[in-house]
């Protein structure tokens, strides 16, 4: 396992890229709309991970609801795992407490599933399988 990325909320990717992408180098390689999570992410890499800004697209997204009761800043961590079933049943039989129980399609095509922060001592934690070990 990996970090995959970490999550941003950001009230506007593009305000946030003045900041990511202007004062500290990171470059934007790959920008989409998850219209099933109604977000839009722009995905910067540094070093072996990446950083994943996160924008609403529309008032009922979880990261509106997120910015609107914390504010802008850290969403989640994205592990990455070769087998994401295998991870969610076993962190299942564990007593975890996941909001994903099935797998679905996250950016860029992977596979995703989250786990309850009550799980993770507070923290949103993403499971992440990428496309091209499905």
């Amino acid at each position: 396992m990996k970090i995959n990325h970490l999550g941003i909320a950001t009230k506007g990717i593009d305000e946030a890229l003045k900041f990511w992408g202007d004062a500290l180098g990171l470059e934007n390689v790959h920008t989409e709309t998850v219209e099933d999570q109604k977000v839009r992410v722009a995905m910067l890499p540094i070093g072996d991970t990446r950083i994943e800004l996160l924008e609403a697209t529309s008032e009922d997204s979880p990261i509106a609801k997120f910015i609107e009761k914390r504010g802008g800043g850290i969403h989640h961590i994205a592990v990455e795992v070769e087998n994401i079933e295998a991870s969610l049943a076993k962190l299942k039989a564990e007593g975890a407490r996941l909001i994903d129980e099935k797998p679905r399609i996250g950016a860029e095509g992977c596979l995703i599933a989250f786990v309850h922060p009550s799980s993770a001592n507070g923290v949103l934690l993403e499971l992440v399988q990428k496309k091209s070990e499905q």
